[in-house]
């Protein structure tokens, strides 16, 4: 059987996990050490930190793996570039990793290749941080730039917010430095790709459900997202420039807009698939296992992206406003076909967190329609019966 490697053994992962066993696949899991639930899947399991980019390449070596890949984490894809680039397996390449992974080479590649984004300047020190709120127009956001997840992440908009801003930044963040940006006044949305063997394969546009604290936070998604003509184009242009910039190759695609005033404006571009359900809308509204064609990119076993189906559907995490222990944890809905997924998961006397950023989540829903509003008053019917309490 043939050998691939998952990086990450989380929640997010857990689909592309048990996705490679049904393919029949030889599968090595490798994560630090926690309650992961990808770890009963695997055929071995390396407790290793998948940002440590040599250990992750030794393993590869001795596993002799054919494919190595990952979902819904920015974290561990330089570790597969690297391999990808050291074996001569098919994946995203390490400079191309790097660039991706690294918020402030990411903006100076989109500033190159002429991508529509935010002005930005980079800080290390508190002194930087109040030049900068001088030179841009608040609002602005202060970002780590070796995080994901929404982590590492605040939204400035007075100059009494710049110091907590940088403490916030700077205790988030392993490097010494962080990028500050000016805040687009617009409408967030996202896309979903993929490239392979140098092409474009789709272009997903989604619409986003927000949470809002210290910054804006994703907790669900839907589609289809009805644009203009004109912006649809746009993002294209603007996906394709942010492709050829950052380099990416034989890898999903998961990218962050704004639109102002009919334009594009790119926020980030990660080289891997979304979280928070994105691959599952992708698979649902197309009609094609997203994961499993992430798997056969990453072993050469010809992928294909069909794009002739259009079903509408939409997902959201379940979250909490507070800290505590699960007390009830209840699924009030019956059967239903357009009720893809309710998950939880936690049990009953786990402890869970205030939701602040993509990983502080309880649970998701995932649902379909014949129309995207019958999708979206499902999605609210089955949240609606679902219960949750806590006790502090």
């Amino acid at each position: 059987m043939r050998k691939l490697m998952v990086l990450g053994a989380g929640i997010s992962q857990l689909p592309l996990i048990k996705t490679a066993k049904e393919m029949g696949l030889t599968l090595i899991v490798l994560s630090r050490y926690g309650k992961y639930p990808g770890f009963a899947l695997a055929d071995k399991v390396y407790y290793e930190d998948t940002t440590n980019v040599d250990k992750v390449v030794e393993i590869a070596k001795l596993e002799r793996i054919e494919g190595i890949c990952t979902t819904g984490t920015d974290v561990a894809v330089k570790s597969i570039g690297k391999v990808a680039d050291t074996l001569r397996l098919s994946g995203i390449s390490y400079d191309s990793a790097k660039l991706s992974s690294n918020k402030w080479e990411m903006k100076q590649a989109f500033m190159e290749h002429g991508v529509r984004t935010a002005k930005f300047i980079k800080a290390k020190t508190i002194e930087e941080a109040y030049q900068a709120f001088e030179a841009l127009t608040a609002p602005l956001i202060f970002k780590s730039v070796d995080n994901g997840a929404s982590k590492g992440i605040a939204k400035v908009a007075s100059a009494a917010q710049v110091e907590y801003a940088y403490e916030y930044v700077m205790k988030a963040t392993k490097l010494d430095f962080f990028v500050i940006e000016e805040f687009v006044e617009g409408t967030e949305f996202g896309a979903q790709g993929f490239v392979n063997d140098n092409r474009l394969q789709f272009i997903m546009p989604h619409g986003d459900l927000m949470f809002y604290g210290d910054t804006g936070v994703p907790i669900g998604h839907y589609v289809p997202y009805e644009l203009p003509d004109n912006v649809v184009e746009d993002i294209r242009v603007q996906l394709e420039n942010s492709i050829r910039a950052l380099r990416l190759n034989n890898c999903a695609i998961n990218a962050d807009f704004i639109l102002k005033d009919g334009k594009v404006y790119v926020l980030e571009i990660g080289g891997r698939a979304g979280a928070t359900c994105l691959p599952e809308l992708v698979s649902t509204f197309y009609g094609f296992d997203y994961y499993e064609q992430i798997i056969r990119s990453a072993l050469r076993m010809n992928p294909a992206f069909p794009t002739h189906s259009a079903q509408p559907c939409a997902c959201e995490l379940l979250i909490a406003d507070e800290d505590g222990e699960i007390v009830r944890l209840e699924n009030g809905n019956g059967a239903h076909d357009d009720i893809i997924q309710v998950s939880f998961d936690y049990d009953i006397g786990d402890t869970i967190r205030k939701f602040r950023v993509g990983t502080d989540r309880i649970g998701q829903i995932i649902v379909k329609g014949d129309s995207l509003e019958q999708s979206l008053n499902r999605l609210a019917e089955v949240k609606a019966n679902i219960g949750i309490a806590l006790r502090n």
